[in-house]
């Protein structure tokens, strides 16, 4: 099966919206992680306009499932790896001031980069995973950085997949199967939701772990968390 981690950026953004500590991220994740959820993902920016730096290291005491942080790798950001070791770091190539995460990797461009970012949070027992395009040759390339995993970028295949589903899925097969090639673990993450999930799922090789946010949280406001995350779970098995 492949597992399912939430994104609580979108908690936090509503928490910081009022000020207080309502709704509690600690809460909102214990809550995922007891209605099935088998990691949590944050995304924290410089701005922490979501997710803030005392979150991430209250959030490592207290959760019980995999812990996935992502972020560019700046010196303040692989500082927090080091710190906090979570199961996993999810390099991603934003800029400061994005919405959201829109571009993967450029693993030839940025290849010694990489290798460098990724040899220093392995040191410290940490996966890591590169956010990357369904690209075959950066693929290929991202293993050279020597990197464990990599997360699909899937905004493309959310965006086609309603007119052409299968045209959608066929460059993200072709990416996963590059990957198994070469040795590195599969996730995937951006747009991913209840009516793109499942499809996306059963024609994916290999398919380790999805990280699901925006979506989770807007249709919890109309299922409830506990449920959302129940279907979610259901498109996954």
């Amino acid at each position: 099966m492949t597992k399912l981690s939430v994104n609580i950026n979108k908690i936090a953004t509503l928490r910081n919206a009022r000020g207080g500590n309502n709704p509690d991220v600690l809460k909102a994740a214990a809550d995922c992680e007891r209605f099935g959820a088998q990691g949590i993902t944050v995304h924290p920016r410089p701005d922490e306009r979501h997710i803030r730096r005392t979150d991430v290291y209250a959030l490592k005491k207290s959760l019980k499932t995999e812990f996935n942080i992502e972020g560019y790798p700046s010196e303040d950001f692989l500082k927090m790896i080091e710190e906090v070791r979570p199961a996993q770091a999810t390099l991603v190539p934003d800029p400061p001031d994005v919405i959201t995460s829109n571009a993967g990797w450029d693993t030839v461009a940025h290849k010694d980069f990489l290798k460098e970012v990724i040899g220093r949070i392995k040191s410290c027992g940490v996966r890591a995973s590169v956010f990357i395009d369904a690209d075959e040759k950066r693929i290929e390339q991202a293993a050279e950085t020597g990197a464990d995993r990599i997360e699909l970028y899937t905004e493309a295949y959310a965006a086609q997949y309603p007119h052409h589903s299968k045209m959608a899925v066929e460059p993200f097969v072709k990416a996963a199967l590059a990957a198994q090639r070469v040795g590195l673990g599969i996730n995937a993450g951006h747009d991913l939701n209840l009516q793109n999930l499942n499809y996306f799922k059963e024609h994916i090789p290999g398919l380790l772990e999805v990280s699901i946010g925006h979506a989770i949280v807007c249709d919890a406001l109309y299922l409830g968390l506990e449920n959302t995350i129940q279907l979610y779970l259901r498109q996954l098995k």
